[in-house]
């Protein structure tokens, strides 16, 4: 009798589950009583009245989808507008809007590194230098460029400016601006400078700067004084502090210009849905207006780290919205998240193979419109409910 091709799922399932490391969907009522620090609305824009009515408006006026991708007719006004304004919001020379944050970061990484030849290696491809922590599209992004890449120790300047002085030829380094797992930063003036001896360009994905770090929310890369170097592209997403869906790269206009050409997830995917972009161009409008919204993300981060710490937790000290809690194990970070949702607390719950180094953790992602009384709470929470070490 033939073999079932997909016994070995059991098996892998049966490995994952003795391992404490199955995952579940979990679907969200649209009024979830829960306090919510799992999520990643920062600046508390996603159910924003002026945000949630841009959001409709744009699809009655602009229909439901973008009906294709953005070189046949998924490119409306309102793309175009977004694409402007987050230019020029961040301090860059161009934009250009992609699906999703993770669309966006693929398209960075693969067009800068060149196009392939029939054997499928770009021969002008660079070297790739890349973070150690980095986020997972930016890994991915590394691996379909299929370019030489080298993996740095996490946010050490000094061993990219050693690897690239090792190598000749042209060179790209990749980095994340906060680190999605522990909500640390990386040293971005060094690494631009250390880029800059040796000739090589920087990528840094933003999405967890945009919104939280800079004057006004404007992002980790202006906060570093790097914003529209001819030398440095950003990638942000849109799904975070702007409380919509979607992501974009930001740069000198001849990259933009570039990636229409030769970036594959957006010549070859259906552009985003204008009701995303309505909702993203509003949140930018407000952003613009409350600038203190940047200011209090950064504040509930340093207070919940400032509570569970003086219990004697472990927590990394938070740069920006992410505050990292360790945990014992898999299966105690599980319980952890677990009771907390029971007491009432959406928490995130990171353990391998989402993080790099193996360590679980809770993360709790502040926001801007939580009240001091929420943050007490949250944190004696989060206190109650921890297991033992």
């Amino acid at each position: 009798m033939p073999q079932d091709p997909f016994d070995w799922i059991d098996a892998e399932h049966e490995r994952r589950r003795a391992a404490g490391l199955v995952r579940t969907l979990r679907p969200r009522p649209a009024d979830s009583p829960l306090v919510d620090l799992a999520g990643n609305d920062y600046l508390g824009l996603t159910r924003h009245p002026e945000v949630t009515q841009a959001a409709a408006d744009a699809a009655r006026r602009w229909g439901a989808g973008a009906t294709g991708s953005r070189l046949v007719t998924g490119t409306t006004a309102l793309h175009a507008r977004l694409e402007e304004s987050l230019a020029e919001f961040c301090g860059f020379e161009a934009a250009l809007v992609f699906s999703s944050g993770y669309a966006a970061n693929l398209a960075a990484v693969t067009a800068l590194c060149g196009p392939p030849n029939s054997s499928g290696v770009s021969p002008s491809a660079p070297l790739v230098v890349s973070d150690a922590g980095n986020h997972a599209s930016l890994i991915d992004g590394c691996r379909l460029a299929r370019a030489e890449t080298a993996v740095v120790p996490h946010a050490d300047a000094e061993a990219v400016r050693k690897t690239l002085g090792a190598h000749e030829g042209r060179a790209l380094a990749v980095t994340d601006s906060v680190f999605s797992v522990d909500g640390d930063a990386a040293p971005l003036a060094a690494l631009a400078e250390a880029c800059r001896e040796h000739g090589a360009a920087l990528l840094v994905d933003d999405a967890h700067g945009l919104g939280v770090l800079g004057e006004g929310g404007r992002g980790a890369v202006h906060a570093a004084g790097l914003a529209g170097d001819a030398d440095v592209v950003a990638t942000v997403t849109l799904s975070k502090s702007l409380g919509s869906q979607g992501g974009a790269v930001l740069g000198p206009a001849r990259v933009i210009r570039h990636l229409v050409s030769h970036a594959r997830t957006f010549i070859f995917d259906t552009g985003l849905a204008p009701a995303a972009v309505g909702a993203a161009l509003a949140s930018l409008e407000v952003l613009r207006r409350e600038p203190w919204r940047a200011a209090r993300v950064r504040y509930v981060a340093t207070e919940l780290h400032r509570k569970v710490t003086a219990a004697g937790l472990t927590a990394v000290r938070p740069d920006a919205a992410v505050v990292s809690v360790r945990a014992p194990s898999p299966e105690a970070a599980v319980r952890w998240a677990a009771d907390c949702r029971t007491a009432g607390l959406a928490v995130g719950c990171f353990r391998p193979p989402s993080v790099p180094d193996g360590i679980s953790r809770l993360r709790l992602t502040a926001r801007a419109d939580l009240t001091d009384r929420q943050i007490e709470e949250a944190a004696d929470t989060v206190l109650r409910t921890a297991p033992a070490a």
